[in-house]
């Protein structure tokens, strides 16, 4: 089968061939219907050295997957083959606290994971390739009636990690309430999505590029504004929220960036009591004194959603509450969807689809 694989550090993937997978005991093959293409994947592609995390290359990309499950290994119950479903992308060693709830981003022991990894994808061959060995059958969760596994796919990561962030700030988010998105990429314009469909705040996102807050306004923002072009710089942003919530500023803001930039402009306009979450990584520091940011204000970083969490974010898409723009690409056209990822110029989210039609089995 086709794979694109990532062979080394600073290096571009390559599609190559290899073996078709075949599952052990407790694990599930799964056709790919779609595999998202994620910024941290470019991360991984020019940023990280030998050494500087406990896995790495030779693997196949692909962290966010949905498929139609393939082949099933000896004692997994509760699928069957042609089944269409998420697979939940970090793959913790199940025995810990953390991971028994579903919560297997925050695994306590991935020293006792089989193998040392992030999940498929990152360490572990991932989805973008023809079919996916996954680990263990816990690692999936069937979709609703009528989601698209294309769709469900770029809902595993970039539907998933704003999903976590915003839910957390629930009880900060009751009517008259503000909350604040910036960066309206493939994570951001969800989250203004998942804001207005399971909060009453209002929702002003904050982007450079015009064509994303387009987006953002589409996807339900009360406002958008741009920073860095008509707009002003970041006080002048900072001035205008602050404007818009009656000087108070936003109960929560959520960076989806995370550059030094975004980040005082994050610092710059909670309200206090409020939450201030990072979820971009961008590289960025940011400033913190007794004045700054506003007093107890919360200031988070988090990583991806619980299995339970993908379960509701799901749910939402199959009730039309999600709506996710995708860009479609073939497992060939890869890199095309990275590049334009690099330069900035691709709106919404892409994904790769592997397997043409529908349905699996063996």
């Amino acid at each position: 089968m086709r794979a694109l694989r990532l062979t080394a550090w600073k290096s571009d993937p390559v599609l190559v061939e290899v073996p078709e997978p075949d599952p052990e005991p407790g694990q599930v093959v799964v056709r790919v219907a779609g595999a998202g293409a994620c910024h941290s994947d470019l991360h991984l592609m020019r940023d990280f050295d030998e050494g500087s995390l406990p896995w790495g290359p030779p693997f196949t990309l692909g962290h966010e997957n949905a498929g139609w499950v393939h082949r099933i290994g000896r004692g997994v119950t509760g699928l069957e083959p042609g089944m269409p479903v998420a697979v939940h992308g970090p793959w913790g060693c199940g025995f810990c606290s953390r991971c028994r709830l579903g919560i297997d981003t925050y695994c306590e022991r991935p020293d006792a994971a089989p193998v040392p990894s992030g999940g498929g994808g990152l360490g572990l061959d991932g989805g973008m390739a023809e079919f996916l060995l996954v680990p263990d059958a816990r690692f999936l969760v069937p979709l609703p009636p009528g989601l698209d596994p294309v769709t469900a796919a770029a809902l595993t990561d970039a539907g998933l990690t704003p999903y976590h962030a915003v839910r957390r700030s629930w009880p900060k988010l009751p009517p008259g309430s503000t909350a604040v998105v910036i960066g309206v990429g493939g994570l951001g314009h969800l989250a203004v999505q998942i804001l207005r469909a399971t909060t009453a705040a209002r929702v002003i996102a904050v982007d450079t590029r015009p064509k994303a807050l387009d987006l953002a306004l589409e996807s339900g923002a009360h406002l958008a504004l741009r920073s860095g072009g008509p707009d002003g710089t970041t006080a002048e942003v900072a001035a205008r929220i602050r404007e818009q919530t009656s000087g108070r500023g936003a109960d929560v803001v959520l960076d989806f960036v995370g550059s030094d930039g975004t980040l005082a402009l994050a610092a710059a306009i909670p309200r206090m009591l409020g939450d201030l979450t990072l979820v971009g990584i961008g590289g960025g520091r940011l400033d913190f004194s007794f004045f700054s940011p506003p007093y107890e204000t919360s200031v988070q970083s988090t990583y991806w959603g619980s299995r339970p969490e993908l379960a509701e974010v799901l749910e939402l898409a199959a009730q039309g509450l999600l709506k996710p723009a995708l860009t479609r690409f073939p497992l060939e056209e890869a890199m095309t969807a990275y590049r334009l990822m690099e330069r900035g110029e691709l709106v919404g989210r892409a994904v790769i689809t592997p397997s043409a039609g529908e349905g699996g089995g063996a």
